[in-house]
């Protein structure tokens, strides 16, 4: 489904460590973003605004789009492939009061098998003349799980996401960020279309299918260390390491380097690399001993043991810096990724004539893109 592969296309190297007590500047923003890799094809536009008005308010609006098509191995070994459409709509607004944020935000998204209502609340706090900021921030998603071709199947789930995050100014040229988050589950918190294999000696392939199960609940936290550096030349140097664990057994951790270096008065170059490496959930197999072999069965690959490794590079152009008209600055904007999946229990049943449990262990690479204009008026 749309929202499971959508979420590789708004990977971000680095978050931004220090917003400080300033309203975003009115600005337009056009994106066409594209996701390519394991069978699975998704691209679409987005156009986000952004507008002040009586100096201490500010609106955002947003519209997302992805077009999915998907032939990837979940898909072609236990179903067929598809294709549908997630559309997305989004309305926040910042209030900003001395050295304080507020924000609130509402996203509802909607695909053919899967609605989505999100709302965020939250609050930045500068202080220690400016040189800290702390930052509280909660969302509440009420989501609603369908399922294609059954119009009884309807299952609810909910989200709730805490998280507190502290940026410092250690020197004139080092800003760290430390952020904490907590997110508890509770719902249909799994794919209704999945299924997992068990083995079966009465089946000719040597194993048979049934449907997964997953636990009605799950609790994730996470904790990340994020800096930034910033070199002579107006270059800079960023690392960050982020640790998440979890209720399901799932414990992972995450490396990120990258380097931007200004070229002239007009380009930035930006180069990134960032390491995934994860455990797999405590109920997941690649091929159970028996059907029903326990209470809860995964074999949604993205619950098993894998790592990723991701080289970024972009390139931003600046236009019309001196502010002409209408348009007082610009900027063109692209953003490339390519990422390795090595899967470590994963197989690939793509791979036919051996034993199961025999096969190759999947790994595929991937491809994200993205293009988008920016125009501050």
């Amino acid at each position: 489904m749309a929202r499971r592969l959508a979420g590789l296309l708004s990977l971000l190297l680095f978050a931004t460590l220090a917003r400080g007590a300033v309203l975003p500047e009115d600005r337009a923003d056009l994106l066409y973003h594209s996701y390519s890799g394991g069978g699975a094809d998704i691209n679409g536009p987005s156009l986000l605004l952004r507008k002040k008005f009586a100096e201490d308010f500010s609106v955002t609006a947003n519209y997302y789009v992805d077009n999915v098509s998907s032939a990837s191995i979940d898909v072609v070994t236990t179903a067929s492939p598809y294709e549908e459409q997630r559309t997305e709509y989004s309305l926040g607004m910042d209030y900003l009061r001395d050295r304080t944020i507020m924000s609130f935000g509402y996203t509802n998204s909607v695909e053919n098998d899967y609605t989505a209502n999100t709302w965020s609340l939250g609050i930045s706090q500068d202080m220690f003349g400016d040189l800290t900021t702390v930052s509280l921030g909660f969302i509440y998603g009420d989501n609603t799980v369908g399922r294609n071709g059954d119009s009884n199947f309807e299952e609810p789930t909910k989200l709730r996401d805490y998280r507190v995050s502290l940026s410092q100014i250690l020197t004139q040229d080092l800003i760290v960020a430390l952020t904490l988050e907590t997110i508890t589950d509770e719902g249909f918190l799994n794919n209704p279309y999945r299924s997992v294999r068990y083995l079966d000696p009465s089946s000719s392939r040597g194993y048979s299918y049934q449907a997964e199960v997953y636990p009605r609940t799950r609790t994730t936290n996470s904790i990340a260390l994020r800096g930034r550096y910033y070199l002579p030349e107006r270059s800079a140097v960023a690392a960050g390491y982020r640790y998440f664990t979890g209720s399901w057994g799932i414990q992972a951790d995450t490396w990120e380097l990258g380097y931007t270096l200004p070229w002239g008065e007009d380009w930035i170059f930006e180069f990134s690399y960032r390491f995934y490496d994860q455990d797999h959930a405590e109920f997941y197999s690649d091929l159970f001993p028996y059907r029903d072999a326990q209470n809860f069965l995964a074999r949604d690959k993205e619950m098993s043991s894998f790592t990723t490794e991701t080289l970024g590079a972009g390139v931003t152009w600046y236009f019309e810096e001196n502010g002409t008209g209408f348009i007082k600055r610009g900027t063109l904007n692209m953003n490339i990724d390519r990422i390795a999946f090595d899967y470590r229990d994963f197989r690939d049943l793509t791979v036919t004539g051996v034993a199961p449990g025999e096969e190759p262990l999947y790994a595929f690479n991937s491809t994200v893109l993205r293009v988008w204009l920016s125009i501050w008026f």
